[in-house]
């Protein structure tokens, strides 16, 4: 193509085609590189299964800081002598009639809405505290190396060999008053392990990166170079897991509640337990809480499964 001038242009000597090109070369701007979460953000968007988790989730954490909007009958009490397993009457939404009434005349719906709070509460606390701790642990075995790394990657061994459930029901047991902190707590003691591997792998990758090499020749501090340059890179796959682990934290929650060792008050766990001396004679008492936390489970391993497919490069 032969070289067109701005000279050129403005007399109108240049072939016609050619100078349309180079107009069109001289307007056009080079598009702006996104970054991986700016990709995983396209994907995302365009996901079905985002979508759809993404509602159920912010429903579900719509009724867990303000159940007061969908019912106002307190979960606690009951009229034993007037609702005594009474049927559900489907026919009048939200109404606290309208999942029935349980073997100690409480209202199930009211039961099953603050019932989200608690179980919601568990998995988002046991999922913050073990991302943190397994995270720094992870991260500070990873880099290190050495005998730091062979302290931190035994006593990992050691709580990964311990059976999740078993070992959070023994601690559990030693408490009369099991809040939602000492559930938190209890969880989390046995769950950072998987968290921890999975960083320790992606900052062992990361640190041989170009871009650390060059910060620890410009004579940056270990905390800048952690903090700045290596977790930033490798905090994809630490929220893949934690976004899936966050819905086997509540199904460990239900089942602690089941077997009696879970949270002391309104959960789903207990009403299930309740549900099941029933359930000949009233199915409608296990049923609902099965369900949200079926739905609750699901929404939270949708959401994780669409994350990984976002930030995993081997899909793309």
């Amino acid at each position: 193509m032969p070289d067109v001038t701005q000279t050129d242009l403005k007399s109108g000597a240049a072939d016609p085609a050619a100078a349309e090109t180079a107009v069109a070369l001289t307007e056009a701007k080079p598009e702006k590189a996104r970054s991986l979460w700016g990709d995983a953000w396209q994907d995302l968007r365009r996901s079905w299964i985002f979508i759809v988790s993404a509602v159920l989730i912010v429903f579900l954490l719509t009724i867990t800081f303000f159940p007061g909007l969908f019912t106002s009958v307190n979960p606690a009490s009951g009229d034993l002598a007037k609702h005594f397993l009474q049927k559900p009457k489907l026919g009048n939404v939200f109404a606290p009639d309208w999942l029935g009434y349980d073997q100690q005349g409480r209202s199930v719906y009211a039961r099953v809405v603050y019932g989200t709070r608690a179980s919601v509460a568990v998995g988002f606390g046991t999922t913050l505290a073990v991302t943190l701790v397994g995270g720094l642990m992870g991260m500070i075995a990873g880099y290190f190396g050495g005998i730091t790394d062979s302290v931190i990657s035994r006593l990992t061994d050691v709580f990964f060999g311990i059976p999740f459930l078993l070992g959070t029901m023994v601690v559990l047991n030693s408490f009369q008053a099991r809040t939602t902190w000492v559930v938190i707590g209890a969880l989390s003691f046995f769950g950072w392990t998987q968290i921890a591997r999975v960083m320790r792998g992606a900052v062992i990758t990361t640190k041989q990166s170009d871009y650390v090499h060059a910060a620890k020749a410009l004579g940056a501090s270990t905390p800048r170079i952690l903090f700045r340059h290596i977790l930033p890179n490798t905090m994809a796959p630490v929220i893949v897991v934690a976004t899936i682990s966050l819905g086997i934290y509540i199904v460990a929650e239900a089942t602690l509640s089941y077997l009696g060792l879970g949270l002391n008050g309104v959960s789903w766990g207990n009403d299930i337990s309740d549900g099941g001396n029933q359930i000949r004679v009233a199915q409608h008492i296990m049923l609902y809480p099965s369900i949200m936390l079926i739905i609750t489970v699901l929404s939270f391993i949708m959401l994780g499964e669409a994350v990984r497919n976002a930030l995993d490069p081997k899909t793309r």
